[in-house]
């Protein structure tokens, strides 16, 4: 996309730029043309799981935020990478920083039910994998798997 299409769609009357902001609240499968918004998370329909693309369809640079909208969620959120892979720095309110890369790579990021409004991920692919950094208010806001 050409830089002055990409101002004109977001250009508004005040020429200021927007995000592109998406509820979730039930599973959903993520493609690259996804990329770019910002999706606030909601469970108060229960578990679901967010689908992202996979190593094979992946595009380099192709970005996502995830943000927790609710007060107390009601149920885990599981992101899922698929056949890629997940390399996740995250940092808690715990003053605790957990890397999976100190380990094995991971698959999956689950954003625990006991994670607080304003909690946030952002992920990006790049050379076949995600590399993703996430921010909690409490001590295991995100999890693994």
């Amino acid at each position: 996309m050409a830089r002055a299409s990409y101002l004109e769609q977001n250009s508004g009357a005040t020429f200021g730029h927007k995000k592109k902001v998406e509820k979730i609240t039930a599973a959903r499968t993520l493609t690259n043309d996804d990329s770019g918004k910002v999706f606030m998370l909601d469970s108060a329909g229960g578990a679901y799981s967010i689908t992202l693309p996979t190593a094979a369809t992946g595009e380099d640079g192709v970005y996502y935020k995830f943000i927790v909208e609710e007060e107390t969620p009601t149920a885990d959120i599981t992101i899922a990478a698929g056949s890629a892979i997940i390399s996740l720095v995250a940092f808690d309110g715990g003053n605790t920083v957990g890397n999976s890369t100190a380990g094995a790579q991971v698959s999956n990021i689950l954003v625990e039910a006991a994670s607080q409004k304003g909690d946030y991920l952002e992920i990006m692919f790049v050379a076949g994998e995600y590399v993703a950094s996430g921010m909690s208010s409490i001590n295991d806001g995100f999890t693994t798997s």
